[in-house]
């Protein structure tokens, strides 16, 4: 909930290749647990830390949106990075959500993992200036209790802002969806069924 009344924009990111039912799970944690008025699903265009290549832009688009559209609340799938020239850069797209609604605040929503590789980002210190940083937590069936924790990130500004998102269990990877994928497998009940036709049709994952 967001008793503050601060009008709060949740900023989601990531490849989406192919985004899965994992995905959909924190898109649905961060509208009922963090107060937003609505939330910013943006699948990234040229990604400077990728290895690999990405399935093309316009693909992963249609999928998020086929992907999140079913979602109670305020979900806008942005596609302003894959429209982009150049890397795509979070600390850009902070600075232009922030012209577009001054008065707001934002919230990056990402894992503990990607929380932990922060000092790694493009800015990482001016985005921490920007937005309050939303980590997602999985339930973790072993009893392991171990969380990420923001006080050991080296250079940590004064005044960043950490929220914790907490979410199920999930064991749902796009690596091993693609795997499955390129192999013929069924993969309908790791991805939203839209999503499984989608990847169907275009002959996506598939070996050349």
């Amino acid at each position: 909930m967001n008793p503050s009344g601060v009008l709060r924009i949740g900023v989601f990111g990531g490849a989406f290749d192919p985004p899965h039912h994992a995905h959909v799970a924190l898109a649905e944690a961060a509208l009922s647990q963090l107060g937003l008025a609505e939330l910013h699903v943006i699948p990234t265009g040229q990604a400077w830390h990728k290895s690999r290549t990405l399935t093309p832009a316009q693909d992963r688009l249609a999928m998020a949106r086929l992907a999140f559209s079913g979602l109670k609340g305020t979900v806008v799938v942005d596609s302003r990075e894959v429209l982009r020239d150049g890397p795509t850069y979070t600390l850009d797209t902070l600075h232009e959500l922030q012209k577009e609604a001054p008065r707001a605040q934002l919230v990056l929503i990402m894992g503990a993992d990607q929380a932990a590789a922060l000092p790694t980002w493009h800015g990482w210190q001016a985005i921490l200036g920007i937005a309050i940083v939303s980590v997602a937590y999985r339930a973790l069936s072993t009893g392991n209790t171990a969380r990420f924790d923001p006080k050991m990130l080296p250079g940590l500004p004064a005044g960043a802002r950490f929220e914790a998102l907490e979410l199920p269990a999930m064991d749902t990877s796009a690596t091993d969806i693609r795997r499955r994928a390129a192999l013929g497998e069924d993969i309908s009940s790791l991805v939203p069924l839209a999503v499984a036709r989608y990847i169907d049709q275009h002959h996506l994952y598939r070996p050349a």
